[in-house]
């Protein structure tokens, strides 16, 4: 691999069978090429956020080291949402599965298709808290 960088990837689903969604997401992230899951977060569920009535939310944050360059990855997760029946109808709207570049090493990306570090991480307690337990789990320098 050449240069890798540590990215948090979080992932979300309120539809259909929530933990089998969040399981093929974690297992495709993993076989992903040029990227390794170094690991998962707990499993936590959260009341929907946005202004859609809907179900909560199971979500999940796992640390990769990838040597995929941002939008590279983001394709990856798109496809990888769309496996699971993901359709792309409405803003914060309710998803099979929905996975999320949280960061990306200490880039900060800020194009049409993607916003690194997510805008959404500062109101987000639960992104924080999976953050900080993946951060335990395996160092900065892992």
């Amino acid at each position: 691999m050449s240069h890798l960088e540590r990215t948090y990837v979080a992932l979300g689903s309120n539809l259909g069978n929530r933990d089998a969604h969040l399981a093929h997401g974690r297992l495709r992230l993993s076989t992903l090429k040029r990227t390794h899951l170094v690991a998962a977060s707990s499993i936590e569920e959260t009341a929907a956020i946005g202004p859609v009535t809907q179900g909560p939310y199971l979500n999940q944050m796992v640390l990769l080291v990838t040597a995929l360059e941002p939008l590279e990855l983001l394709g990856h997760c798109q496809s990888i949402e769309e496996e699971t029946g993901r359709e792309r109808r409405e803003r914060w709207g309710p998803r099979t599965l929905d996975l999320d570049i949280v960061r990306f090493g200490d880039r900060v990306i800020a194009s049409p298709d993607l916003t690194v570090p997510h805008p959404e991480l500062p109101n987000r307690d639960f992104w924080q808290r999976e953050i900080v337990e993946l951060d335990a789990i395996a160092p900065a320098h892992v």
